[in-house]
């Protein structure tokens, strides 16, 4: 049984909206900064307490409060106690196990989506779950792992670059979700380059070590699939979905996202094809060079067999054989020999089996 299997198990029998951490820890402290800004400025701040945030739940600017590490419940509670999020989806925030999903809380919007990141150390692709809280006035994140993808929106934000600071928080949102997709891209290029590679080793020198990573691969094309494509439906929900805290004017900005969510879903699918003919060339392979060998071993096998049959006529133990007492029989039968072997060679070459 894995750790979050264990986890779930101790939920159960438990009353819904009990706050308990499923998943792995992956970070030791609780982390929360806060940006608040409008058109005119912004202030950016990391806090020492959930307290500290309640006050911008009031103001007319918008703000944006990341959390960063979900295992702490007693952070999440005072969160959702202030900005009066059900129990339910704080439960959900704290189970990092959950499917994309959005769900329209009437005077929030809750989304779940999965934060891919590539790990350049190891060269293997991390995935962390990544619950957005929409608000009248505010953004609220909650993530596994301190680092993310969403250093560009802070630096629009900061310098007050396009038109993010001119708009609400729907526009918040929609930045932050679009950041999301755009770096699957950034983790599609990375796997498009080991498959790339692997192929190249797999036409060169098919090894069975290549089989190992090609099926490591097909896992990690299993996990990115499993994250990205729920969020189609994430994507075209958004735009879809009857809430006062969702401008018309954002739509067209989330079209755009559904359309990169579109692009990626394909981008997997089509490595996920590469993927399943790489094993089949890879299995082609093996086969041919099984039969190369069986060629050459059928070929050698065949050679020997007039060679055997004259070296088994003449080892027999009768009296009388003409060549016994012949002066030329040895020669005679190593004539007869290379003559056989030599006549299988041309014989051999004519039928282009050699």
């Amino acid at each position: 049984m894995t750790s979050e299997e264990a986890k779930r198990s101790e939920k159960a029998g438990l009353s819904p909206g009990t706050l308990m951490h499923v998943g792995e820890k992956k970070t030791d402290k609780t982390r929360i900064t806060v940006i608040d800004y409008d058109a005119a400025g912004f202030i950016e701040k990391e806090v020492g307490s959930a307290e500290e945030c309640f006050p911008f739940k009031e103001t007319s600017t918008v703000t944006w409060i990341n959390v960063d590490g979900v295992h702490d419940a007693s952070v999440i509670e005072e969160l959702g106690g202030r900005f009066d999020i059900h129990s339910l989806v704080l439960e959900d925030i704290m189970t990092t196990t959950q499917r994309p999903k959005i769900e329209d809380l009437g005077g929030a919007v809750f989304v779940v989506l999965r934060m891919i990141e590539h790990d350049e150390k190891c060269s293997e692709m991390t995935a962390d779950q990544l619950s957005l809280i929409l608000g009248p006035n505010y953004v609220l994140s909650f993530q596994e792992t301190p680092g993310d993808c969403f250093d560009s929106v802070r630096e629009r934000i900061r310098g007050g670059k396009g038109r993010i600071r001119k708009l609400g928080p729907d526009y918040l949102a929609y930045a932050l979700i679009d950041a999301v997709v755009d770096n699957y891209f950034f983790v599609l290029e990375k796997l498009g380059e080991k498959i790339d590679g692997l192929e190249e080793r797999l036409i060169t020198e098919p090894r069975r070590e290549l089989l190992h990573e090609i099926h490591g691969l097909k896992r990690e094309m299993i996990e990115l699939r499993k994250s990205v494509w729920p969020l189609r439906e994430v994507a075209s929900g958004f735009e879809r979905l009857e809430s006062p805290l969702i401008r018309k004017s954002t739509g067209v900005f989330l079209r755009d996202v559904y359309d990169h969510v579109i692009q990626v879903i394909d981008t997997i699918e089509s490595f996920r094809e590469i993927l399943t003919s790489m094993v089949e060339t890879y299995l082609s392979s093996i086969s041919n060079r099984m039969n190369e060998v069986m060629k050459v071993l059928t070929i050698i096998s065949t050679i020997f067999i007039p060679i055997t049959f004259l070296v088994g006529l003449y080892g027999m133990n009768f009296k009388f054989m003409p060549e016994i007492g012949w002066r030329w029989g040895y020669a005679f039968v190593w004539a007869l020999i290379v003559g056989s072997v030599a006549g299988m060679f041309v014989f051999f070459r004519k039928k282009k089996w050699l």
